[in-house]
């Protein structure tokens, strides 16, 4: 939807405004489309708003007798690169101070003309410092609204706490500040948020544990794939949204003929951000019994068919491997200063739920090996290590909140402390 659509929308107030900016990779929007789906189930009304570029289908429809959940694009803007130094338009040119109030006033009169009881901002403020220019603004908005709006923070598990103290400073005064209630979509019997950011201690008294949040079929029925027999017995590849994927797409394509899978089909998928002349490059290069395509809507279903599962470890990915219950292979992107996903899957290989291959120094060979230590593990079955109802259970915390009618969330939530 862009600025003309917003302008003419009439004003109707909603229940909860969900602000995503994916600026890499694409698994923060699709973690947020299961939020939004969830929230739609609930019965809530939900403006789900997207500053990232487009990815295409959100899995967002329209469901017979449930509020429709109203998507937003904001003029997209991503990071050059995946330092997150610099962030561009969609242009490929650096964002200005023009481009920001433009923006900044976009997203204030959405805000305006929908009135959320809930603001529910992804990540900010324990990352996504570059969008303050809009966010700080868009918080004392809602602050200052007659009621005001609930302001809560939506976490993935684990924070890629800064090496400066005083940004890790600035993050929970931040929140303690200007936010009522945090969402840790994981589960404390797993990874405690303590362990990435031990200042997350002096928020106890409203962080609130959801449980992970997966796409694996739990919010609405998994789709139905156009292809009958993708998936089955095949090895999948993944590279989430492909900005950072073509090492392993390389390495994985030299791994097959040194593998006991090299003779099963390979299917390797690439999400949108991989450039077009990378991606067809790659695909031009395949061998015999291996697909190179762009990632799919389905991609949760063809895991359940699959024989092994390589990929990035991406919290999106990694729940629905487990969720799958087949044997994974996963290599952490620890590009810049990222450490999510090396943590969390560190954790799970300890427990024997996943094989971990290290990024650096990635080739076919190491690879291989990942391969077959992943083979020598007991069959896989399903198993979910800990709480995977992440989705269901925010929106269930939030309609409690807002179900009295004409209550006010931040009275519900004192009292549901």
């Amino acid at each position: 939807m862009n600025r003309e659509a917003i302008e003419g929308m009439a004003e109707e107030r909603c229940d909860v405004m969900l602000y995503v900016q994916h600026l890499l990779g694409i698994g923060h929007i699709r973690r947020g489309a299961v939020l939004a789906r969830a929230f739609q189930k609930a019965g809530l009304k939900v403006v789900f708003v997207t500053g990232g570029l487009p990815i295409g289908d959100l899995g967002l429809p329209s469901v017979e007798g449930l509020p429709s959940v109203e998507v937003v694009q904001l003029p997209p803007a991503r990071a050059q690169d995946e330092t997150f130094a610099v962030i561009v338009d969609e242009q490929d040119r650096p964002i200005d101070e023009a481009w920001m109030t433009a923006r900044r006033e976009q997203l204030l009169d959405l805000y305006r003309r929908r009135r959320p009881r809930v603001v529910m901002i992804e990540l900010y403020p324990f990352g996504r410092r570059k969008m303050r220019f809009e966010l700080e603004p868009l918080v004392a908005e809602a602050r200052r609204s007659d009621p005001s709006a609930l302001i809560a923070c939506s976490l993935r598990d684990i924070v890629n706490r800064p090496e400066r103290p005083e940004k890790a400073t600035w993050m929970l005064e931040t929140f303690r500040r200007d936010f009522d209630l945090l969402y840790v979509h994981g589960d404390p019997a797993f990874f405690r948020i303590e362990t990435s950011f031990p200042e997350a201690a002096a928020l106890a008294d409203r962080l609130h544990y959801t449980g992970y949040v997966t796409e694996a079929g739990r919010v609405l029925p998994a789709p139905q794939s156009d292809d009958p027999e993708a998936g089955h017995g095949e090895v999948v590849v993944s590279v989430g949204g492909g900005a950072v994927g073509r090492h392993l797409v390389e390495a994985a394509l030299a791994a097959r003929p040194l593998s006991a899978l090299a003779d099963v089909p390979w299917r390797i998928l690439i999400g949108p951000n991989m450039p077009e002349a990378g991606y067809r490059a790659l695909a031009a290069s395949a061998p015999q019994g291996v697909v190179v395509e762009r990632a799919r809507s389905d991609f949760a279903l063809l895991l359940t068919r699959a024989r092994l599962s390589i990929s990035q470890a991406g919290y999106n990915t990694i729940m629905e491997v487990l969720a799958a219950g087949l044997p994974g292979v996963v290599v952490p992107f620890a590009g810049g200063t990222e450490t999510e996903q090396t943590l969390r899957a560190g954790r799970l290989a300890e427990q024997g739920y996943l094989t971990v291959v290290d990024e650096q120094g990635l080739s076919g060979a190491t690879l291989a090996a990942g391969i077959a230590r992943a083979l020598e593990k007991p069959p896989a079955q399903a198993r979910e290590p800990f709480r995977m109802e992440g989705a269901e259970e925010t929106a269930h915390h939030l309609r409690k909140l807002l179900a009295a009618p004409g209550a006010d969330p931040a009275r519900a939530l004192e009292q549901d402390a």
